[in-house]
Order: structure tokens, then C-alpha cells, then sequence
């Protein structure tokens, strides 16, 4: 296969995800496999690149939520095919860091933390999603676990903000200087700076906080 060739399956994957058209991401997949393009590579050289640019496009109010979760519905469908042989090669994905992600405790909304972890996902970091109403036990415990580079908590209700500070506290008593992001509806950049967080607005930008946190710039 000519690097042209291969080139244009990766720009259907990628196309694909950014245009919202399922059909011709899951028929690039197929392609992929048929040709024998590293389903890695077929990832982050396609099918991240597009969720990337979705998710700009949402940052800059181009896009909506609505349609950034369509495309990681299409980036995930695309994955499926691409699943069997991403299993035999596991492991060659280049990680940039391990996220422990949550919604803190007495907070059941994860539309916004779903939107995140598919971010950050795509954008290269391991994740590790313990779900909505997570305790802040829970975050500790996950972040001593899997030697956590990042620890993000979203609240998008006044009455479990808190639970953000209460999270703070729990890791600096822990002895875990992991960074922490904070966001969610709740949440302001005025807030996060009064508990010695760090503020990520939104799902599109959550990359780019990550990637200078961890000090690799954006």
C-alpha cells in the first residue's frame, strides 16, 4: 500500500468523526484493517484528529454538545472495528499520563465528565473513569492505585461543590501531590483558585490543561 493510499484512510477517519458521518468512519475502519494499517496509529492519526477538531470547534461555541457526544459515538463505533486488532497490539500507544477522573459524592450528572475523559482519551492519556457520585475515598484510593499523573473532579451542582475542597484536603492529608482539575456548571475559575485547584472550562480545552499540568505544553 503507497503512504498515499494509507494517508486517505486516515483522512476518512478523521473526516468522518469532525463531519458527524458514522458510515464513512466505521467504513474507514474496515478499510484500515483490510490494509493493514496499524489500528494505533489508524487512533491517533485519524479518529482522534477528528474528535480534536470537534471539540475545538465546541470550545469556540462552533459545535454543540450535542454533536461532540454524537462524534465520540462515531470515534467509539469506529474503535469497535478496530478492537480486535488493537488487543494483539497493546501497549504501543504512547501515553501521556494516567487521569483519575469522577464526579464528587452526591453529584449524578456525567455528561460533562463523559466529555472529558473522551477528551483526554483521544488526546493521548489514560484514563480512569470512577463514575458519578464517586466518594473522595474513592479518588484517593484510584489515584494511589494507578500512580495517578492527574486527578480531575466535576460538580455541576452548588450543593456538592464542596466536595471539591473536601477532595483537596483528603490528598494533601494523604501526603498525594498529584495536580488536581476542577470543573462543572458549579465551578469557577475564582473557586477553583481558592482551594488550590486548577480550573478547565470545558471538555475542549481539557487537553490542553492536562498537557501543561503534566509539563509538556499544549
Amino acid at each position: 500500500m503507497s503512504g498515499e493510499d494509507k494517508q486517505a484512510i486516515l483522512s476518512e477517519l478523521e473526516n468522518g468523526v469532525k463531519t458527524l458521518k458514522q458510515e464513512v468512519a466505521v467504513a474507514a475502519a474496515e478499510k484500515a484493517l483490510a490494509a493493514g494499517i496499524n489500528p494505533v496509529e489508524a487512533i491517533e492519526e485519524g479518529l482522534a484528529k477528528g474528535i480534536r477538531d470537534v471539540g475545538e470547534k465546541f470550545s469556540r461555541k462552533e459545535m454543540f454538545v450535542v454533536e461532540l457526544i454524537y462524534a465520540a459515538e462515531i470515534m467509539a463505533a469506529a474503535i469497535k472495528v478496530l478492537e480486535p486488532e488493537l488487543k494483539k497490539v497493546a501497549g504501543q500507544r504512547n501515553v501521556l499520563g494516567k487521569v483519575v477522573l469522577g464526579t464528587v459524592a452526591g453529584d449524578i450528572h456525567d455528561i460533562g465528565k463523559n466529555l472529558v475523559r473522551i477528551m483526554l482519551e483521544a488526546g493521548g492519556f489514560e484514563v480512569h473513569d470512577i463514575g458519578k457520585d464517586a466518594s473522595t475515598e474513592c479518588f484517593v484510593e484510584k489515584a494511589k492505585e494507578v500512580g495517578a499523573s492527574l486527578i480531575g473532579a466535576s460538580s455541576l451542582m452548588t450543593t456538592t461543590v464542596d466536595g471539591q475542597k473536601e477532595l483537596v484536603d483528603a490528598l494533601r492529608s494523604a501526603g498525594i501531590k498529584t495536580p488536581l482539575m476542577v470543573g462543572g456548571a458549579a465551578v469557577s475559575e475564582e473557586w477553583a483558585a481558592e482551594i488550590g485547584a486548577n480550573y478547565v472550562s470545558d471538555a475542549g480545552s481539557s487537553v490542553s490543561a492536562a498537557k501543561d499540568l503534566m509539563g509538556k505544553g499544549a
